[in-house]
Formats: C-alpha cells, sequence, structure tokens
C-alpha cells in the first residue's frame, strides 16, 4: 500500500500509472467526493473494485476519462445530443448513459450501458492522462457513507487498495446530474448540479428535450 499526496508531481503521476497499468486499484479525490478505481478495460482489476466495495456485476462501476476521444474504447453511438450536452458540461458534473461497446460489455459487469464522465478535478484529469479511462466508483463499502478523506477511505479498504491520493478533506459537493443518451429522446434519470433547463438551454439548437421521467 502506497500513499501519495497532492499536488501530484510528475513522478507520483507516473506511478500511478503503473499501478493502474499492473491491475492495481487506486483511491483518488474527485470533485464530489473520493472514489475508488481501476483500469476500465482489465477485466481482472475490475472485478477486484466490484469485490472491494462489496458489490456485484449487476452494478458496473462508471467510467472516467481524461477527453472524449478516450472514452472510444468503453462505449458507442456518442450521438449529437450526447456531443452537444457534453461540449456544454465537460469536464463538470455531467453522467452520460451511453451503449457499451459490444466486445467490452463483459469487462465491467452484466449491462450493456455505461454510465461516463470527464470529472472537474485538475488532479484527477491528470491523473487521467496517463492511465487512460479509469472505471471509478465511490470510495465507501456498499451502503457506507462515501469517503470524504483518505483516511476514511483507508479505514474502509487498507491493503485491498494499492496506493491512496491523498487530497486532504473533500466537501461532498451536489453529485452529477445523469443523462440517458440511448434512447429516440434523452432521458434524465438523476437531478444533481446541473438542472433541467440548462439541459434544454444546450439542447436547444437540436430542438431536443429532455424528458424528466427519473427512477
Amino acid at each position: 500500500m502506497e500513499t501519495v499526496s497532492t499536488p501530484l508531481t510528475e513522478n507520483a503521476r507516473v506511478r500511478i500509472a503503473q499501478v493502474v497499468a499492473e491491475g492495481g486499484l487506486l483511491v483518488t479525490p474527485t470533485d464530489t467526493i473520493y472514489g475508488i478505481g481501476a483500469q476500465a478495460t482489465d477485466s481482472e482489476a475490475v472485478r477486484k473494485l466490484l469485490a472491494a466495495k462489496g458489490r456485484g456485476r449487476q452494478m458496473p462501476p462508471p467510467v472516467v476519462a481524461a477527453k472524449i476521444s478516450d472514452l472510444s474504447a468503453v462505449v458507442t453511438d456518442f450521438n449529437a445530443v450526447a456531443q452537444a450536452l457534453a461540449q456544454a458540461f465537460w469536464p463538470g458534473a455531467l453522467t452520460l448513459i451511453l451503449p457499451a461497446r459490444a466486445d467490452y460489455v463483459s469487462v465491467l459487469g452484466d449491462l450493456r450501458t455505461l454510465a461516463v464522465r470527464i470529472p472537474d478535478h485538475g488532479e484527477l484529469l491528470s491523473v487521467l492522462e496517463h492511465t487512460g479511462p479509469l472505471a471509478l466508483t465511490s470510495a465507501n463499502l456498499t451502503q457506507a457513507p462515501p469517503a470524504l478523506s483518505c483516511s476514511q477511505a483507508i479505514e474502509y479498504f487498507h491493503q485491498e487498495v494499492d496506493i491512496y491520493i491523498d487530497g486532504g478533506t473533500v466537501d461532498g459537493g451536489v453529485p452529477s446530474t445523469i443523462v440517458d443518451v440511448t434512447g429516440v429522446r434523452p432521458r434524465l434519470l438523476r437531478m444533481g448540479a446541473i438542472s433541467l433547463a440548462e439541459l434544454n438551454q444546450a439542447l436547444s439548437a437540436l430542438s431536443v428535450t429532455v424528458e424528466e421521467t427519473q427512477s
């Protein structure tokens, strides 16, 4: 188990990328809470991630990346609606649900769709530039509160995580808004930091509005 602190040095980023490339787990601060992650394209690393949280394959973790082009490794059909929303709100508190690549479905879990986001967090983005897309979910055991500090995450995972990034205490923030863009019309799945009015404004040039049904 290793710990590195922010601001990250280039050597630290390289070390983090090495750990991830070797199938290790990391904990990192994000723009809301601490997350636990693994290389998104490594099925064994994702299995370890889900096991550490006590979560099954029926709840695949979201994927975060530094740029849209990196997401082509995991999702398809980045349609006009997705492009408009991403241009308006990424990096930021918007999660999009997109179809998972057919050859990728077995890596993350049992669903054929995937939640993706580009986070608004400079240190995390710098890590993602080195690691590529990460499967990243809240740093907590299932049904426990999300970690808001590195020390809290260590209490949850101890030696199960290979490298911890200590960025101090985060404030939790407002969770991301989740929009499903796999259908004919985008659907709001969770209201978060981005309002329905803001979503619709971003889509106005396409004459599309977001369906308000939430689950």
